[in-house]
């Protein structure tokens, strides 16, 4: 009798082991996004508390979108080296301790801190660059694009279930007690900083690529043209996600409707974003390139030009504006799994958490630049239709921006070539 060889370690996971990855990183992005992104319900009554007008508030959200891109590629460099369980556990800490300080701001510095450096660097630190990199080594190649719409629709149930929850808190207790809750709420992710810790793989060889060291990896990443242009359309991407969560309670404030409807278009978002990161998910990981990543995000950004310019063009009822809500939601982050998808797929997964985090940071370039212009120009000129003009603008671009990029491997340089 022969014996039957042993079942590899790094077969396929069981179903169950992948059920909790999966529970894992996506409940920590449904955490930490949603008490992020609910923030915006809160602007009002911070402008009220501290006096200091919307543009100096909206300054330290616009830093929030920075910051929260540019501790990415930091906390992935991180997580690619020791492994990402200890700097999700860090990441957690931060958002519950700059949400519960918020209310104790009452200058523009102050808020700077506890919303711009330590709930956004904290949600960074949690956020996608780690929470894609881990889930990506972790799951089978073959289930790569859809655990990766699985995480993503995590952060978009996240701010379904807490935009409603803080408007009612806010109804019942007021704002602070409505922030102190959140900050409690993200404290329930820790745990699955122990299900996604893995092992730094820095170093690593896959798949028969040569090694390559994190300088040589970011190097090659940022001599690519397709890797450019991905990070060009991330920006419009940035831009629009940061404008919609800091200012849409703004737009329902300034269309004279009650502010119910701006905790509900939020959730809205949310809600119609999980369609839109399983639809996205099933479509890269099931179709097995049947539909480039490059068109699908193409028809992403078309589609929230079109979305756009139908409401600026409509009556701004109840009505209109959650159905406007529910169409940006279909789009607001399926963008995250066909971009991590050919970062994946240009570099492979060994500096994951570093080249996409990279590719965050032009992300939040676009999301300081949302959020900050959108105070200014309420300030300025008393609404926002400038602002919905430029989004119009760079939704088309950012669909045109993707149609040149190349979905395959770039060649290595020839200092990683394996002679070399």
């Amino acid at each position: 009798m022969v014996d039957q060889p042993a079942r590899p370690p790094s077969a396929q996971p069981a179903v169950p082991a992948l059920a909790w990855v999966l529970l894992a990183a996506a409940g920590t992005f449904a955490l930490t996004m949603g008490a992020r992104q609910s923030m915006g319900l809160f602007l009002g009554a911070l402008n009220t508390h501290t006096g200091l007008g919307l543009a100096s508030i909206s300054l330290a959200f616009a830093f929030g979108q920075l910051w929260w891109g540019l501790t990415q590629p930091l906390a992935g460099m991180v997580a690619d080296r020791v492994g990402p369980g200890r700097v999700l556990v860090c990441g957690v800490l931060l958002v519950a301790a700059g949400t519960a300080l918020i209310p104790h701001m009452h200058s523009t510095a102050g808020l700077i801190l506890a919303i711009g450096v330590l709930a956004a660097g904290g949600a960074g630190m949690a956020g996608p660059s780690v929470l894609m990199a881990a889930t990506t080594r972790l799951v089978p190649a073959e289930r790569r694009g859809l655990a990766t719409g699985v995480v993503n629709a995590g952060g978009s149930f996240g701010q379904f279930v807490f935009a409603p929850i803080a408007q009612a808190i806010t109804a019942a207790a007021g704002w602070a007690a409505a922030l102190q809750t959140l900050a409690l709420m993200t404290l329930l992710a820790l745990p699955a900083a122990w299900v996604l810790r893995g092992q730094g793989q820095g170093a690593a060889t896959t798949a028969g690529v040569p090694r390559q060291t994190t300088r040589e990896a970011v190097a090659q990443a940022l001599a690519d043209r397709s890797y450019r242009l991905l990070a060009a359309g991330f920006f419009v991407c940035g831009f629009h996600v940061a404008f919609l969560a800091t200012h849409l309670p703004g737009v329902v404030a300034s269309c004279q409707l009650p502010p119910e409807v701006g905790a509900w278009a939020l959730a809205m978002i949310g809600l119609f974003n999980i369609v839109g990161s399983f639809g996205i998910g099933w479509a890269i990981g099931f179709q097995h390139g049947r539909w480039p990543m490059k068109r699908l995000l193409s028809l992403i950004y078309a589609t929230r030009a079109v979305a756009v310019l139908l409401f600026v063009l409509a009556p701004k009822t109840p009505g209109v504006m959650l159905a406007f809500a529910a169409v940006m939601g279909l789009t607001f982050l399926s963008t995250v799994p066909p971009t991590a998808g050919l970062v994946a797929r240009f570099f492979g997964p060994a500096h994951m958490g570093t080249l996409f985090g990279l590719v965050m940071v032009t992300h939040q370039i676009g999301g300081f630049l949302g959020a900050w212009l959108g105070g200014k120009a309420f300030e300025r000129s008393g609404h926002y239709d400038w602002m919905w003009f430029a989004d119009i603008a760079l939704a088309v671009a950012a669909a045109l921006l993707h149609l040149p990029i190349r979905e395959q491997r770039p060649p290595l340089p020839a200092a990683a070539s394996p002679t070399a």
